[in-house]
């Protein structure tokens, strides 16, 4: 691909929209915005006031807040969405339900903030809450990106039969996305680089039709550079310019996309790809159609191929749907990774996540996902047949994301960045509340579409915070069940024999010993030479018995290592840490600790060489005697059905069947 982003296009209205390539934000076209005004009698062929708010909104959002401060709130280059900024936020409070990582030094106004945070079970449940309704309007609005990208490009070809009929250019849309889905498999460096050059063209094409319809028709509408036109706007009747914002704010859907497809390349490449490339052409784009329609209002309802030369129109329609693949190409990876961020932080079922790129660790393709996704997109296109009723429902995703990211974005800036609180009040006066007034105007075609994607981050959220809840439960009956340290000095006694070979003991266990060990002796009274508790969170385990704590870090993007390459890089660390500990203290003059280590050493060797054992607790969820009806069919029915239908633990660590030995254990909650 091109470095930075892409948009996608509309091969109808002749606007971009999602992107990949040239990244930037996709947007739902100029002319499209102004047929919705002109429905709700706004008169777009006098268009300075429409065309102001198009592009001051276009300004304010798109570039200033996610170009210039948003992006900047990622998760050391790794996390990307709202849950990057949430990860961010648990890193210096702890905050998380599950704790993951250890709490980083703060100034006093931000220490002040994090123990208030971490002392109030309402606000962690307020900051989960809000970081699982942004990730599932980001998931719906990647159900909905391909839908009106594919639908409203093959619109295009209307103008040449205009015979065909409204399901003939549904059923062209469908095996469109049937077929996009169908190469995900095949990677996102692999689709991009196919298409992508086609985003530079579809750039060149929308910039010089723009240009070329400012100097053929009325080139007064400059004047909407002038703010005070937006206000005027306004001015004549309130009422309906309120309305019509449920149809401006479709000129910045996509701006999420920028963030939450960050990781494929630098905010930098991003910054320079949307302010010296994206933003002018949309800018010229928009302002083109409004000087067209100031003079042919009659063809507000497709202005783009109205002005466009019968020479040109193949070239633009093939940019089109090819832009309009990139565009949803660029939604379906960014969903991918969501997911995947969603599962590393406990708030998803496991999938199966395949890395589709030897060089981009962040480039994934989730097969279960995928098809789910193939199917929603078909269902909702095959149901609503025309981009009317899903722009209604674009809105209401749109500004409902901007509206969470500007509530963690506030935090971040709070607590991480620690910025002057004036910077902070003006960000959040400013874009707080023009995003309340516009989500005020989306909801009013709520009954027009506008419902779909609130059914769909209604469903997706029910699942999630099923799912973190259980693992957040589980946790704690792990951690009431710990066994404690004192148990370990029994370990020396006869019943307990030592067979050879290194065991890996796997737990999310954050102190202690997990309770899955006592269980295991329990059943099979034997400990290998060397046990190895592996954690994903830090914890310090004492050395007596040959034990250790291996804490594994994996980023959003980072793949899974397998066992050979896992075993060999822990052996490694081992070793490196025996020698490491046997280092003399400075005011030790004589030191004994050297033949200890190698004592240490030589028994490691030893025991590898009798092999690895991987040793795993499979957990069954139980509700406790007194819980009520409504907790035990959440519990017992809904999310036994979402464990089994998730993958095991061991396939998502990559550990072999021969190696493996698992024990049950029941967790009562």
């Amino acid at each position: 691909m091109a470095a930075g982003s892409v948009h996608g296009g509309d091969a109808a209205a002749g606007l971009p929209e999602r992107r990949r390539g040239v990244r930037g934000h996709r947007n739902v076209p100029s002319v499209r915005v102004l047929q919705h005004l002109r429905r709700v009698g706004a008169q777009p062929w006098r268009p300075p006031g429409a065309l102001s708010l198009i592009i001051y909104s276009l300004t304010l959002f798109p570039l200033l807040k996610y170009v210039f401060i948003v992006l900047h709130a990622n998760d050391n280059g790794d996390g990307e969405g709202t849950f990057a900024m949430y990860a961010l936020i648990c890193r210096h409070c702890n905050v998380g339900a599950v704790p993951a990582v250890e709490a980083e030094e703060h100034l006093q106004r931000a220490e002040r903030i994090k123990r208030a945070m971490e002392g109030s079970p309402w606000a962690k449940a307020c900051l989960l809450t809000v970081a699982l309704l942004g990730t599932c309007m980001v998931v719906g609005d990647g159900i909905l990106t391909p839908c009106i990208s594919v639908l409203s490009a093959v619109d295009g070809v209307k103008k040449v039969d205009a015979s065909l009929t409204r399901e003939a250019v549904v059923m062209i849309s469908v095996g469109i996305l049937v077929v996009l889905f169908s190469v995900q498999r095949l990677g996102t460096d692999k689709v991009g680089y196919a298409f992508a050059p086609a985003i530079l063209i579809w750039y060149c094409f929308i910039c010089a039709a723009g240009v070329s319809n400012l100097v053929r028709h009325d080139s007064s509408v400059l004047k909407a550079f002038n703010p005070a036109h937006a206000f005027l706007y306004f001015k004549r009747d309130p009422k309906r310019a309120w309305v019509s914002m449920g149809g401006i704010v479709l000129c910045m859907t996509g701006t999420e996309a920028m963030f939450a497809d960050l990781g494929h390349f630098s905010v930098r490449s991003i910054q320079i790809a949307f302010a010296g490339l994206v933003y002018p052409c949309l800018i010229s784009a928009y302002v083109g159609q409004a000087a067209y329609l100031c003079e042919f209002p009659g063809h507000a309802g497709d202005a783009f191929y109205k002005s466009t030369p019968e020479s040109a129109y193949w070239p633009m329609f093939a940019a089109a749907v090819m832009a309009s693949i990139i565009a949803s190409q660029a939604m379906i990876s960014a969903t991918f990774a969501i997911v995947k961020q969603s599962v590393a932080l406990g708030c998803f079922p496991r999938v199966r996540v395949v890395h589709t790129s030897r060089r981009h660790e962040g480039q994934v393709y989730i097969p279960e996902v995928n098809f789910l996704l193939m199917a929603a997109c078909v269902t909702v296109t095959a149901a609503f047949k025309e981009t009317t009723k899903i722009g209604n429902a674009y809105g209401i995703a749109v500004v409902a994301v901007m509206i969470v990211t500007t509530s963690l974005m506030t935090l971040v800036m709070l607590v991480v960045w620690r910025t002057a609180l004036a910077l902070v009040a003006a960000f959040v006066l400013v874009f707080g509340s023009l995003e309340l007034f516009y989500f005020s105007a989306v909801l009013y075609k709520f009954d027009k579409g506008g419902y779909l994607p609130l059914s769909i981050a209604a469903v997706l959220f029910f699942v999630m915070y099923i799912w973190h809840y259980i693992q957040t439960r589980r946790y704690a009956f792990e951690v009431e069940q710990k066994v404690p340290e004192q148990y370990l000095s029994s370990l020396g006694g006869a019943a307990i024999n030592r067979v050879p070979g290194v065991g890996l003991l796997y737990t999310e266990l954050a102190q202690g010993v997990p309770a899955i060990f006592r269980h295991f002796l329990a059943n099979l009274p034997a400990v290998h030479s060397v046990l190895v508790f592996v954690s994903v969170k830090h914890l310090a385990v004492s050395r007596d018995h040959r034990m250790y704590r291996c804490i594994v870090r994996y980023g959003y993007r980072d793949r899974r290592l397998g066992n050979v390459e896992f075993e060999s890089r822990l052996m490694d660390q081992l070793r490196s840490f025996i020698a490491a500990e046997a280092q003399p203290p400075e005011d030790e003059e004589s030191w004994g600790g050297g033949d200890q280590a190698a004592a240490e050493v030589r028994q490691l060797e030893e025991s590898l060489g009798a092999g690895v054992v991987y040793l795993l607790g499979h957990s069954e969820v139980r509700t406790s005697e007194d819980s009520s009806l409504l907790k035990r069919l959440v519990v017992d029915y809904v999310y036994d059905f979402l464990k089994r239908n998730s993958r095991q633990g061991f396939e998502d660590l990559q550990i072999p069947n021969k190696n493996m030995l698992q024990v049950g254990m029941n967790y009562y909650i």
